[in-house]
């Protein structure tokens, strides 16, 4: 079970949450499918590990509408073979191809991995948006559709590290935020963060994706409240305790020296002598957890020479979870810390402006609104 205030999947989406994985919501309201395609230019997906998410696009890249589904690729047969993933995505966006069955589809995240739909081998980092592109691998659907698949991002080194989602999004961001501005100084680092189940923390220089650190916050928090100890004495509370998350923060960046594994049986020990109350626990795990992430960030960032302290950076994800990271990262001195939304379908229209699967939007960069 998620619980209240605590890390969550990247797509938002709590697996719990799911009932019925081939049974999407539909947003469209009184617009009928085909109204909706006699002004379509394209579809886009994206496909995570939990949840399917559709976007039908305008020509002028404007969302006419929504779907999505608890299809994510965790809740499909292993095989491709089986059928799986066609009846998802028929169950999903087969209205509106019956209505415009020549509509161009993309699709972005874990349908492209190896337990996808097919696999999207990874580009090398630095990549830009032009790598991503020539990346793209495609698939055939059973009617006939055909698929274009936005590959992931690999770091190779001693210890490699890899990316399928958030690259889009990423380039969503660059579309529209001056901060991102593709023609910047060359030498401006912009630090972007992505909180979920698997945290990144990426380095954009120059247009490009450089560099990035994955930290599994949101799994180890559901492994440690679900199935060690520590949940034996917590109770689910009715709102978020920002205190106890703040306190949970802080206990990592003054006292975290010996590292997470020396901090976290505090969760049980202050409820076990009266300091913390069961339904305080699961917050102050929450924010003792993701304190640890930042001091981990941190201590990378001082190997090159900068710090977290007054830098402004940009978060892409859930808005509330990011919410939670804004109040951590208040507590390391960055008070600039500015989510940017929308990233996701802006991400997947500029890739497949780029693909060239629609039209360039003369005049406008269709941007990711910063909130």
């Amino acid at each position: 079970m998620t619980r209240s205030g605590s890390p969550v999947p990247a797509d938002g989406t709590a697996t719990d949450a799911i009932a019925v994985p081939f049974a999407p919501a539909d947003d469209v309201g009184a617009h009928s499918s085909r109204e909706l395609a006699a002004r379509a230019a394209l579809i886009a997906l994206d496909w995570g590990t939990t949840s399917l998410r559709a976007y039908l696009f305008d020509a002028d890249g404007e969302v006419l509408a929504t779907q999505a589904s608890g299809a994510g690729i965790m809740n499909l047969p292993h095989a491709a073979s089986a059928g799986g993933f066609d009846a998802a995505f028929d169950a999903v966006c087969g209205a509106w191809l019956e209505a415009a069955p020549a509509l161009p589809v993309i699709a972005a995240g874990m349908v492209g991995s190896a337990q996808g739909w097919v696999e999207a081998p990874y580009v090398d980092a630095p990549a830009a948006a032009d790598a991503l592109v020539a990346g793209i691998v495609r698939v055939q659907s059973a009617r006939g559709t055909t698929l274009h698949i936005v590959p992931g991002v690999l770091e190779r080194g001693e210890l490699p590290n890899v990316m399928r989602g958030e690259e889009t999004q990423i380039y969503g961001a660059l579309s529209g935020d001056a901060t991102f501005a593709d023609d910047s100084d060359s030498e401006t680092r912009t630090l972007v963060g992505l909180p979920g189940t698997h945290a990144k923390w990426v380095v954009v220089q120059d247009g490009r994706i450089e560099r990035f650190h994955t930290f599994m916050t949101g799994e180890v928090f559901a492994a440690l409240s679900e199935h060690t100890i520590l949940g034996r004495t917590m109770k689910t509370p009715d709102y978020p305790d920002t205190d106890a998350f703040v306190r949970g923060v802080n206990i990592a960046r003054q006292r975290g020296e010996a590292g997470l594994l020396a901090t976290v049986f505090s969760t049980r020990t202050l409820g076990l002598t009266g300091q913390l109350a069961g339904d305080q626990q699961p917050d102050y795990l929450s924010g003792l957890l993701i304190g640890h992430e930042l001091a981990g960030l941190e201590a990378v960032l001082a190997q090159q020479h900068t710090t977290l302290a007054g830098r402004p950076l940009r978060l892409i994800g859930n808005e509330a979870l990011c919410e939670r990271y804004r109040l951590a990262l208040e507590q390391f001195g960055c008070h600039e810390a500015v989510l940017v939304k929308q990233a996701t379908e802006r991400g997947l229209w500029r890739i497949a402006s780029e693909a060239g699967l629609v039209a360039p939007v003369a005049g406008a960069a269709h941007a990711a609104h910063a909130g």
